[in-house]
């Protein structure tokens, strides 16, 4: 398991309007989790600059070119970017002849296309790269925190991780380095902990830099709902944020915890288990999915569907390729690079276009 988050993943995902939390390959499906947990957050309780509600938009792509459409499927921001990425904050990137900028949801740009790479907004800052090196800016497009780090990550808890040399350290917003540049890999903060590797074993620290949790595990998770999952010899168990074994290792693979459920793995299946470590939804999928606004993508054979929290069946497996329910709708893709969204109905407010 990765524990830092794969930029280029990460951006495909925005680029999509997908949150994807697959359980295969192990080592991007927690970060992709906690994306789209926080992702959720921000869609629920975030403001515009004008601090007015954020309203779900939708990416889409017509005719080779992207932009956003409500959840009946309206188009509200005519397709004419190259590329772009989900709102967050109020804004979104959007690339314009290889170079990133930001819009507001009216489709105004608010700060010009200049930069080589970008990422959302997190806490009111983004990360940004020109030429090599990767620096922060606020939403006035202002740089705040100077290009000169070779990898980032977004803030998350007031710190965000970056690469110093050849390790990994935190920064607070103001670029000032909190926790020194010691780790060989870092994951964003998540419930006051954050997951870093030493060699070739991971633990958990606080955001004073403090070891929370010894750094003795071959592999481990963020928290999630109090949770994080060890990997102990050829199994995955959980603990609690003391480092105390709430669920023994049992598992063959696991995630994170969403909606009181996570996915286990069970031999060469996948199903949820309760924060008890019981089997709430029997292993008999091939792949599966975090629980979003109640429901789960679940995989079986070669098509995706949605299941609920009793694991019934209430989208069929039809799809290519699906994602978490986000604001109402889900990311439907197909394997000619076609993307869509269906409501909770598994209705098509949106039929996959490129």
């Amino acid at each position: 398991m990765n524990k830092k988050i794969n930029q280029s993943i990460l951006l495909f995902l925005c680029l999509a309007h997908i949150s994807l939390i697959s359980c295969s390959p192990k080592k991007e499906i927690d970060e992709l989790a906690a994306t789209e947990k926080q992702t959720q957050a921000v869609n629920s309780g975030s403001q515009t600059q004008l601090q007015q509600p954020e309203k779900p938009l939708f990416s889409i792509t017509k005719n080779g070119k992207e932009g956003f459409i409500d959840r009946t499927g309206k188009i509200l921001i005519q397709p004419q970017y190259d590329l772009t990425f989900s709102f967050s904050e109020g804004l979104a990137p959007i690339s314009i002849n290889s170079k990133w900028g930001y819009i507001d949801q009216t489709g105004k740009i608010i700060i010009k296309p200049q930069f080589e790479e970008v990422n959302n907004f997190s806490e009111n800052l983004a990360a940004i790269k020109t030429g090599s090196k990767w620096g922060y800016i606020d939403e006035t497009g202002k740089i705040v925190i100077k290009p000169q780090f070779s990898e980032v990550q977004d803030f998350s808890e007031g710190l965000a991780s970056v690469k110093i040399g050849n390790k990994w350290g935190y920064i607070n917003p103001k670029g000032q380095v909190l926790i020194q540049p010691i780790y060989d890999e870092t994951s964003p903060f998540s419930e006051g902990l954050a997951s870093v590797k030493i060699g070739k074993k991971w633990g958990h620290i606080d955001k004073k830099g403090k070891t929370a949790i010894k750094i003795i595990f071959d592999d481990n998770s963020l928290f999630s709902e109090g949770l994080a999952s060890i990997k102990v010899g050829k199994k995955w168990a959980f603990i609690d944020r003391k480092g105390k074994v709430v669920i023994k290792p049992i598992f063959d693979d696991t995630s994170l915890f969403s909606e009181g459920l996570v996915p286990v793995k069970v031999g060469a299946k996948w199903g949820f288990a309760n924060k008890k470590g019981i089997l709430a939804i029997k292993p008999i999928f091939d792949e599966v999915n975090v629980f979003s606004e109640g429901l789960a993508t679940v995989k079986i054979g070669n098509k995706w569907g949605f299941i609920d929290k009793a694991g019934k069946i209430v989208i069929k497996p039809q799809f290519d390729q699906a994602y978490g329910f986000s604001d109402g709708l889900a990311t439907i893709g197909s394997n000619d690079g076609k993307i869509g969204y269906i409501d909770k109905t598994g209705k098509f407010v949106w039929k996959p276009t490129k």
